[in-house]
């Protein structure tokens, strides 16, 4: 894994938006991952200021997203298709039918999770893959466990991960115990992936994936095996590394 060590979430955003902007400048119609939480949020404000200039062009543009609490309401202000629309989407020119998150709504958990890797692959598989990571070393909502499964799934959420979410939340008992996630081979599918982290709370868990050891208890870990990975992480994030 390539890592470039940025002074601040200023500098991180600026260079991953050029990473995008570069992948859809050669690629009008770009399949992007992208993913949750508060450390891309730098990243799509770049990209919504670089297309109301006028620089940036997402009509042609196709998004999938990692994951999905279960189940929640898509009008929810805590769902991750909230989340996006209000932080990405409505600041941006892209098409609403090339917009793609797992459905926190849906009957059928395992339906949906068969239907979102069917439209993966019609969409030609994905070009570039926004992660973050959790301070347990997951990616997408794929959990520290004995085994790690391949394809989009349920799966439940670990108990550090939903007190690290309960931030969002007024209570630790009002965030989901489950979500829709992509699995760890359609990640590692992605042409390439850039990883984003930020803060001393994240160094941690950067030493290990750093370590030179690939293993399920540390699924970040696996962008290891990727042969293009860039992970773009400040100062506080890298305070652990030699």
């Amino acid at each position: 894994m390539k890592k470039i060590i940025c002074k601040n979430e200023a500098e991180i955003a600026e260079i991953s938006a050029a990473m995008i902007a570069e992948q859809i400048f050669i690629k009008r119609e770009s399949v992007i991952g992208l993913a949750t939480g508060s450390t891309p949020e730098g990243l799509y404000r770049k990209l919504g200021e670089m297309c109301k200039n006028g620089d940036l062009d997402f009509s042609g543009v196709r998004t999938f997203n990692l994951d999905e609490y279960y189940p929640i309401k898509k009008s929810s202000d805590q769902s991750y298709d909230y989340f996006m629309w209000d932080r990405l989407f409505s600041h941006i020119n892209i098409e609403r039918e090339n917009v793609h998150i797992p459905n926190g709504e849906c009957a059928d958990p395992a339906e949906e999770c068969i239907a979102y890797e069917q439209k993966i692959a019609s969409a030609g598989g994905i070009d570039i893959q926004v992660l973050g990571i959790g301070v347990n070393g997951h990616i997408g909502f794929n959990e520290p466990e004995a085994e790690l499964k391949m394809d989009t799934h349920l799966t439940g959420l670990t108990p550090s991960t939903i007190e690290a979410n309960s931030r969002f939340f007024s209570s630790v008992g009002e965030v989901p115990t489950k979500a829709l996630t992509m699995g760890m081979g359609t990640i590692m599918k992605a042409r390439s992936i850039i990883m984003l982290i930020t803060g001393e709370h994240k160094a941690a868990i950067t030493e290990k994936i750093f370590s030179g050891v690939v293993t399920t208890d540390v699924p970040a870990s696996f962008l290891n095996l990727h042969p293009n990975v860039t992970v773009l992480l400040d100062e506080a994030a890298a305070a652990k590394l030699k």
